[in-house]
């Protein structure tokens, strides 16, 4: 699917052209394109990205392809970067990346994707307003959809956020089941926002350095500082999430350790105070006459006689336990 919109001084004045109209309104300085390509077909690509805007090779391969990392290309006339849309599927505890491929020229912006945004819908919705103000160049178009794309991140973060809180909840009430998988599922993910967050960063930082003064004009250079803000803001975040991760699992560890310990601890009474039992009958060998289930003659009290001494050993153990503060 590809849309097109045309504006001049802040106005939309077309939409939906034709890629053979495109070739004539790039030659006018006063107007801006936007031309927005959604999963578009191989023959869409090379009418638009080839034939009408005539982008390097490279950066075409670039954008048709995945970009696992954030990255600005300066190709002198225009600018080629690609950045990432993030959202949290709470189901499957994992963060869903969206790659926007951006071309940005003097007169006209190119946005590239294969799976919907909401920024690049929502940045649709609000141009077809009518009575909406339009930006008047195609970097500040790209701005707006910039601060849209990074806008939505909150939500996926509020999302992680109360799984956190519920994982933190599960493991002090003593809960384990598959506690120490989801930890690590987490902390991967986590991991995975913050590989994302620093090049994303980097490419922002490059325009406010203006590294690009033929596309970025440097009365933007202001907002680009706000994004930059709002990414280092999601990047501490994720930072505290991960930090927090790590304190839940030695928490559970912990909690672990010390329920093993006082298994331990029970067993090891258990073994103590069975050894005076095994101390006597091992000396008498417990061949008693007149043991119970016998038909030997012998002392009629033996047998109560070792009982007598097993218990009285045994509540003497007790009694130092318990005074040295081991019960």
């Amino acid at each position: 699917m590809i849309r097109t919109f045309v504006f001049s001084q802040g106005k939309l004045i077309n939409r939906d052209l034709s890629p053979d109209l495109l070739h004539v309104i790039l030659y006018d300085d006063d107007v801006q394109l936007w031309v927005d390509m959604e999963n578009s077909t191989p023959e869409e690509n090379k009418s638009v990205l080839e034939t009408v805007f005539n982008f390097h090779p490279l950066a075409i391969e670039d954008c048709v392809a995945i970009t696992e990392r954030p990255k600005i290309d300066d190709y002198e006339n225009y600018i080629f970067f690609v950045v990432h849309a993030v959202d949290y599927i709470n189901s499957l505890h994992v963060f869903q990346t969206t790659e926007l491929n951006v071309f940005v020229g003097k007169n006209y912006l190119v946005t590239f994707h294969n799976d919907p945004l909401r920024s690049i819908n929502a940045t649709c919705e609000r141009i077809q307003k009518k009575g909406h103000a339009l930006p008047r160049w195609a970097d500040l178009l790209a701005y707006q959809i910039l601060d849209l794309l990074l806008d939505n991140y909150q939500p996926a973060l509020d999302e992680l956020s109360t799984e956190l809180a519920a994982l933190e909840h599960r493991v002090l009430i003593g809960e384990t089941h598959d506690v120490v998988a989801e930890v690590v599922n987490l902390q991967t993910e986590v991991q995975r926002l913050r590989q994302i967050m620093s090049p994303q960063r980097d490419v922002i930082a490059r325009m406010i350095h203006g590294e690009f003064p033929k596309v970025i004009r440097a009365h933007l250079i202001p907002y680009l500082r706000d994004l930059q803000d709002n990414l280092s803001r999601i990047s501490d975040l994720a930072d505290t999430y991960r930090e927090t991760l790590g304190s839940t699992l030695q928490i559970h560890l912990n909690l672990q350790q010390m329920q093993i310990n006082r298994v331990i601890k029970v067993l090891t009474i258990l073994a103590t105070l069975s050894m005076p039992i095994l101390l006597v009958t091992s000396f008498y060998g417990m061949n008693i006459r007149h043991m119970p289930n016998t038909e030997w003659p012998s002392w009629p009290f033996a047998y109560a006689y070792i009982l007598g001494l097993n218990a009285l050993l045994i509540g003497i153990l007790y009694w130092f336990m318990k005074r040295h503060k081991w019960l």
